[in-house]
């Protein structure tokens, strides 16, 4: 719900984290070779596609919160459809569209819920949602997340976080259901 977007981003912010340049994230790879880097969770990649133009590491480093937040909304929450979700169901899927891509959690919500998993959020899936016991929809949103990254590679290296990633979310869902 609209309601949450300032809450959720705040949560996704706390995630995330400020700069980092570790060449084993695929994230810090840009298409056309050039190491990239991430702040605030926004990719250099997805940064220099929102503002239209190559950046440098120092034009990541000086991104304030509220520069990527425009690009979080539109890129993320408006691409799960959080206005339109219930509360807590918004802030698990827009958390999830960062880490995976917004059709990835599209596609997970759909599979948590046992209807087709077609990515797009219509009137079958909304009504599915509606329908379903909120916190059961978060565990089994979460298990799918949790099955999700530990078939990528570099679970390895970021799994741990990604675990304590999946249950703050689910925690802090939770809460917000109505």
């Amino acid at each position: 719900m609209l309601s949450n977007w300032d809450k959720s981003f705040d949560m996704v912010i706390a995630h995330e984290g400020g700069f980092t340049d570790d060449p084993r994230d695929p994230g810090n790879k840009l298409p056309d070779g050039r190491p990239g880097c991430t702040m605030w969770g926004c990719t250099q990649a997805n940064w220099e596609a929102y503002v239209g133009h190559h950046v440098t590491h120092d034009d990541m480093k000086a991104l304030k919160k509220d520069d990527v937040k425009p690009l979080y909304k539109k890129n993320y929450w408006d691409a799960v459809h959080g206005d339109e979700l219930p509360s807590g169901v918004d802030y698990a899927a827009f958390d999830f569209a960062i880490n995976a891509g917004p059709g990835a959690s599209r596609k997970m919500i759909q599979r948590a819920l046992g209807v087709a998993a077609d990515g797009a959020i219509g009137p079958a899936t909304m009504a599915a949602i509606k329908a379903a016991d909120g916190k059961d929809f978060l565990k089994k949103f979460s298990d799918a997340k949790i099955a999700f990254y530990q078939t990528l590679a570099t679970f390895p290296t970021y799994g741990k976080g990604w675990l304590k990633r999946v249950a703050d979310v689910q925690a802090a869902a939770s809460t917000m259901l109505g």
